[in-house]
């Protein structure tokens, strides 16, 4: 089980400050901590706590299928008001665009139903009292 503990720090929430402090240099050997582990943690945390990852594929193909819809009419207004005839080329781009765009929009929503899932499956509380007196 994965447990983002900064996450859970910051969920649980209470009162928080800085504590400034001046850092002693190392006593021994180098930090086995590198890009890689830093790259993982910041996957965890933002994969434990939120669900934009998952969302963020409906926008990307909500852009996709505009900018082809945009490129589609423009060829059609291109050939009507300038006769200029279209190519086969354009057109095929036109529709793998749109249906690349249209298939990423369905990528997102069944994203954000399994980020919802995922949220639910986690089981925590909406609330967390400090005591059992805390509300009367």
């Amino acid at each position: 089980r994965n447990l983002f503990m900064k996450g859970v720090l910051s969920w649980v929430g209470g009162k928080t400050d800085v504590v400034k402090y001046a850092r002693a240099e190392r006593v021994a050997g180098d930090s086995k901590f590198n890009g890689w582990k830093l790259w993982n943690l910041a996957l965890e945390g933002i994969t434990s706590f939120s669900t934009f990852p998952l969302r963020i594929w409906t926008y990307i193909g909500l852009a996709v299928a505009g900018v082809a819809f945009l490129y589609g009419a423009w060829m059609i207004f291109d050939t009507l008001a300038f006769g200029n005839a279209v190519r086969g080329y354009p057109s095929l781009l036109v529709s793998i665009l749109f249906l690349g765009g249209i298939q990423l929009i369905g990528i997102g929503v069944l994203g954000e139903y399994i980020g919802r899932i995922y949220i639910e499956t986690k089981a925590r509380p909406k609330y967390i009292l400090k005591g059992k007196n805390s509300v009367k």
